[in-house]
């Protein structure tokens, strides 16, 4: 069952970040404002070339790093001196998100796809944050898109809260998934297999069926990514909380 803490304030989407402030996404910088501001905090995963799990979102380093190629060709050591875009700081591992957290706010972890196309090929990135989370105090939930991912999470986590990330999966949204893939997983098959207890699916499809399914029975529905006040207001009248970021949200 997800900590019911989670639902106490909204989720700060890869933390608090804003780097016109100096806070890049997924940041100790970005990851202190959402804490200070009594926010929960969602960050992502990736995985570097020697088997840690990095707190980064893209597969590549370009858009949020000083420095070219994937995640995945640089050791954790190499990815932690480079410098991130808006901030003085480098990228961390998730073992230094779990000690900067330190259970002070609710933590929800995405586990990017390291299959490529939402397949079984996974398990390396899951078995690193399985082994960073043991002994950890405080609430915290994991999820992902690909429920190959969420059910290897099961058996290496299995006393950890986990979801799926869901979404209609629109062509345009995914043009690397095979049609038949997207059609499946539009349709949320797997939540009863891995033991989920919550989806976070897209603020843009709450009316979705498959949505009105789990929750009526008895899903935590989180949605992702809440952009105003006034989408907030709307995505309320559905979910459970809301992730957010490009605004703060009232009673912070």
């Amino acid at each position: 069952m997800l900590d019911k803490r989670f639902l106490d304030a909204p989720i700060a989407h890869r933390a608090l970040h804003d780097v016109d402030d100096g806070r890049p996404e997924n940041s100790r910088a970005a990851i202190e404002a959402a804490i200070a501001q009594g926010f929960g905090i969602e960050i992502d995963l990736q995985l570097s070339s020697d088997g840690v799990a990095m707190a980064f979102h893209d597969y590549q380093l370009q858009r949020l790093a000083k420095a070219k190629g994937a995640v995945r060709q640089h050791t954790a050591a190499a990815l932690g001196a480079i410098p991130l875009i808006g901030g003085d700081e480098g990228i961390p591992t998730f073992a230094e998100v779990l000690d900067l957290v330190a259970g002070r706010v609710p933590l929800l972890i995405e586990f990017k796809d390291q299959d490529g196309i939402m397949g079984p090929n996974v398990g390396d990135l899951e078995a690193s944050a399985a082994r960073a989370v043991q002994g950890y105090d405080g609430p915290l939930a994991f999820m992902a898109f690909n429920p190959h991912c969420v059910a290897a999470l099961r058996d290496l986590a299995p006393d950890v809260p986990r979801g799926l990330t869901t979404d209609p999966f629109h062509a345009d949204g995914w043009p690397l998934l095979p049609e038949t893939v997207r059609t499946r997983l539009k349709s949320i098959p797997d939540y009863d297999a891995i033991g989920a207890c919550f989806i976070s699916h897209s603020v843009d499809d709450l009316q979705s069926p498959e949505v009105a399914r789990l929750k009526a029975h008895g899903a935590t529905v989180l949605c992702w990514t809440v952009t105003s006040a006034v989408q907030e207001q709307e995505a309320r009248g559905i979910v459970d909380n809301v992730t957010f970021e490009g605004y703060v949200p009232k009673g912070s």
